[in-house]
């Protein structure tokens, strides 16, 4: 009889509930926390074997990586005693008095709470009363706080300062899976350790080693497909593993846990891919269609497809990755051909058109049917070419025909099968036709055709168009000001003085270069304006040169060539002089009165063209 057989007679016969594997191959120590979880452990025995122990401690991490569990062993280890060890260590080899109640969850001075059914401020007050009582038995009272995250606003607050001064024989464990969520004030005061993703290797030893305790027979393969869908929890992983014992009989298979989990045949996944890249629709949906008769998920189908996209890509860059024994021997060899094989930007594009189709997918009503579609978009994709390569193809075909276009295919394109003189200049393009592309097929090189010249229709001549006259000229940024200011747009108006500065302006084009602090969405506003109040299209553009000021610039700087222009004159100047601590404010420039026809300009009244201070002028000090 095996030890599975004899295993489930004596539950059945003691009436005892089996003990699934999650549970019954529970870390006890901190020596089965080595799986995956090193740097931890190295930290808490260089922590308790020097005296440096923390108050409170932050466990975070992905489900089932162990974060409970070793909040357990944590405590176990604060409130370890035996008969001739009485202090905090690593070494839990042999059972201390405290051990077996603590990992039950049992013990009178540790205490376990579940913040996602306590949130509230008063089960905190409830602790916080509670923690000025020595423990009963053990050496230190040790709260072990679960989903900490869920806790309220007023419950963390209320946390706060027994966490930060607490007593010395009160230590606090919190264990979270939404680490983000803690508030940063509640991280400061605790010593925090990120439990990682147990890795697929560790998984399978781990599933090997417990299936070889519990007697079972399971296939490499078998623990491997297991351990891919942990996601790197051991918990996971654990609860798979017994669902596949039982699925199988007490035999675990590749064949039975591949059904079990709807999975595709990983070989079977490698001709999905070979299909793909070269381009073969009819035997990709092929290959899926049969896949899909035999249980496999369609979004799982696309899933492993990814993944296996995944590593051929990571091949090609660390070829040392095709170790990893979570890998079948297919996945190994082939995945390593294709990485000499396949560019980095078709695997690329495989990636991002699967990550959009695996949610599509996901949300279809028909999932077969968007899986399908998906991979006929995949197969389309892979004769295309790379942007960068049509771009070097077409340089490379301009070049080798010595800068001129190519003749028409037909021979009649441009007369005689005369070649047409390429010219790349703006103005040459404006004149002449645009080119099209006449693709042969899938990768074929793009063509540049000229198109025939337009020919008289009878006797009606085809005239170009003539542009659209604008309703208000435009010469400058004071002609937009003054604009604005007609139309009431005060925003508009005040963000052209103060952020435009001038480089290009004709009808229909305005370059500028935006001082700092100028709104994101202001080039997009004047386009808009100026249409609306002239009547034509404006392209308003950014431009690298500095310009010329803005308008509040230019204003600053004539008003100190005013100031500067007041101090030279004599009058000013004896004023200044002749009362200390008098400086001038203002100069403002006085309008010139109204004029009778044919009455002559006093020069009195005259501004001067350099900004000259001129009789008349106002001058505050």
């Amino acid at each position: 009889m095996s030890d599975t057989e004899r295993q489930s007679k004596d539950a059945a016969s003691t009436g005892t509930g089996y003990r699934v594997l999650a549970r019954k191959y529970r870390p006890k120590d901190f020596t089965d926390l080595m799986v995956g979880q090193e740097p931890m452990v190295r930290t808490l025995t260089n922590a308790f074997e020097t005296g440096r122990i923390a108050q409170a401690y932050m466990l975070t991490g992905v489900r089932g990586v162990g974060k409970t569990t070793t909040a357990r062993i944590l405590a176990r280890a604060l409130n370890y005693k035996t008969a001739d060890i009485d202090k905090p260590t690593i070494d839990l080899r042999i059972p201390g008095d405290h051990c077996q109640a603590i990992m039950e969850g049992r013990h009178v001075d540790v205490i376990e709470m579940d913040a996602a059914s306590h949130t509230g401020i008063d089960d905190i007050r409830e602790i916080i009363e509670q923690v000025r009582y020595r423990p009963v038995s053990a050496r230190y009272k040790v709260y072990i706080i679960d989903e900490v995250h869920m806790l309220s606003t007023q419950a963390f607050n209320g946390l706060l300062k027994t966490l930060e001064e607490p007593p010395e024989h009160v230590k606090f464990i919190f264990a979270t899976t939404e680490i983000r969520k803690v508030p940063i004030t509640v991280l400061s005061r605790c010593q925090r350790f990120d439990l990682r993703r147990i890795s697929a290797s560790d998984l399978v030893g781990l599933f090997s080693t417990i299936a070889a305790k519990e007697g079972i027979e399971a296939e490499a393969d078998a623990l491997a497909m297991i351990a891919r869908a942990a996601e790197g929890s051991a918990r996971d992983g654990l609860s798979l593993l017994d669902q596949a014992i039982a699925h199988g009989a007490g035999v675990v298979q590749s064949e039975a846990v591949r059904g079990m989990l709807g999975l595709a045949d990983r070989a079977r996944i490698v001709d999905l891919f070979q299909h793909v890249i070269k381009g073969d629709v009819a035997a990709a949906l092929g290959e899926f269609q049969s896949q899909y008769e035999a249980g496999a998920n369609p979004v799982v189908v696309l899933t492993d497809l990814a993944d296996f996209t995944h590593l051929v890509t990571r091949l090609k860059y660390v070829p040392d990755a095709a170790n990893d024994p979570s890998l079948s021997e297919v996945e190994r060899t082939k995945a390593a051909e294709f990485a000499k094989g396949v560019a980095v930007t078709t695997l690329s594009r495989i990636w991002q058109m699967l990550l959009k189709g695996i949610p599509e997918t996901e949300g279809a009503s028909r999932t077969a049917g968007a899986a399908e579609m998906v991979l006929i978009r995949l197969a389309h994709a892979a004769h295309l070419p790379a942007p960068e390569d049509a771009a070097r193809r077409l340089a490379e075909f301009s070049g080798d025909n010595g800068g001129q276009r190519p003749s028409s295919p037909s021979g009649n394109g441009g007369g005689n099968g005369t070649r047409v003189p390429y010219q790349s200049s703006v103005a040459a393009r404006a004149t002449e036709p645009t080119p099209r592309p006449q693709p042969s097929g899938p990768t074929a090189m793009l063509r540049a055709v000229p198109n025939p010249e337009p020919q008289n229709i009878g006797r009606t001549e085809i005239k170009p168009a003539e542009a659209p006259k604008p309703l208000v000229r435009i010469n400058s940024v004071s002609d937009i000001v003054d604009l604005a200011s007609e139309k009431r747009d005060v925003k508009l108006k005040a963000l052209v003085r103060n952020f435009v500065r001038p480089v290009r302006i004709e009808p229909g084009r305005l370059d500028v270069n935006l001082t700092e602090g100028a709104p994101n969405t202001l080039l997009n506003e004047l386009a808009v304006k100026l249409k609306e109040w002239t009547g034509i299209h404006w392209i308003v553009s950014t431009s690298r040169e500095e310009g010329g000021p803005t308008m509040v610039e230019a204003e600053a700087k004539a008003q100190e060539q005013r100031v500067s222009d007041a101090r030279q004159d004599p009058d000013v100047a004896a004023i200044l002089a002749h009362f200390p601590g008098a400086k001038i404010i203002d100069v403002r420039v006085r309008a010139p009165e109204p004029e009778e026809e044919g009455e002559a300009k006093p020069p009195a009244a005259a501004e001067s063209e350099e900004g000259d201070i001129l009789p008349g002028d106002d001058i505050e000090f």
